[in-house]
């Protein structure tokens, strides 16, 4: 069964910091482009960070660049997401996100983060 569970989530200060995790199980990990959504209240899911296997090729969405951080450890089937002086419009759902270079995506089930001013 495929499962993708994040944590770490919460309310924050702006300013401050969080560090989201998902952890996968189900599917080879190392074969899937690993990335993080969001989607902010009334707004269309966005990417937010994306990082693909082997080359290390890492996308990040034009409004976290430079405060945002996203790191995979294959041996522990894990994907996290450093958020840095965080916003209040960093509020969001955030999604974990795997996709196969081909048809198969999976979603985590989602995970708030709320910044406070």
């Amino acid at each position: 069964q495929v499962q993708l569970v994040e944590s770490g989530g919460g309310s924050v200060q702006a300013g401050g910091s969080l560090r989201l995790s998902c952890v996968a199980s189900g599917f080879v990990f190392s074969g899937y482009a690993m990335s993080w959504y969001r989607q902010p209240p009334g707004k269309s899911r966005e990417l937010v960070a994306g990082l693909r296997r082997a080359t290390g090729g890492i996308e990040y969405g034009d409004a976290v660049k430079g405060r945002f951080t996203i790191v995979r450890d294959d041996a522990q089937n894990t994907v996290y997401l450093e958020m840095n002086r965080l916003q209040p419009n960093d509020t969001a759902v955030y999604y974990c996100h795997a996709w196969n270079y081909g048809p198969i995506i999976h979603w985590g089930q989602g995970i708030q983060v709320t910044v406070s001013s």
